[in-house]
């Protein structure tokens, strides 16, 4: 049961989803400390922009997850507004980014995946078990 509906003009209710954006040519970007926090501090303004609730957010070597509620937004207008917000301020503020290895100047891959949370424990748990979990949790591959 929802204690706390998201309420909108003639809505209420949540439509909760795991979405995981992957980096262009799968580079292992976020390994690096100073990207990796920054994207993170990005993707939290992004949800303060557009008002997109989250439950978590966490980092693999290249690609991040985060459970989001899409609120009245469809799929391909969620992860155009986070990657575009995204992506336009790390490579305003991060200018060594934009090089040759993404032609056209693109950070995100195109492909995404937005996918309905049916079993939010076993998300969470999926969540927790990536090599930058906001859990601070790091698997064993990653010493």
């Amino acid at each position: 049961m929802k204690y706390n509906p998201t309420r909108f003009s003639s809505a209420v209710g949540e439509v909760l989803v795991m979405a995981t954006f992957k980096i262009k040519y799968c580079h292992k970007l976020f390994d690096i400390l100073p990207v990796r926090e920054l994207t993170d501090a990005l993707i939290n303004e992004a949800f303060q922009v557009y008002n997109i609730r989250h439950k978590k957010l966490a980092f693999d070597s290249d690609h991040v997850h985060m459970i989001i509620d899409m609120g009245l937004y469809s799929k391909p207008q969620i992860a155009k507004k986070i990657r575009g917000y995204v992506a336009r301020n790390l490579f305003r503020l991060m200018p060594w980014l934009k090089s040759h290895k993404w032609e056209g100047g693109h950070f995100w891959n195109p492909a995404y995946d937005i996918r309905n949370v049916s079993d939010m424990d076993f998300y969470m748990r999926y969540l927790d078990r990536q090599k930058y979990s906001s859990t601070r949790q790091t698997i064993l591959s990653s010493y």
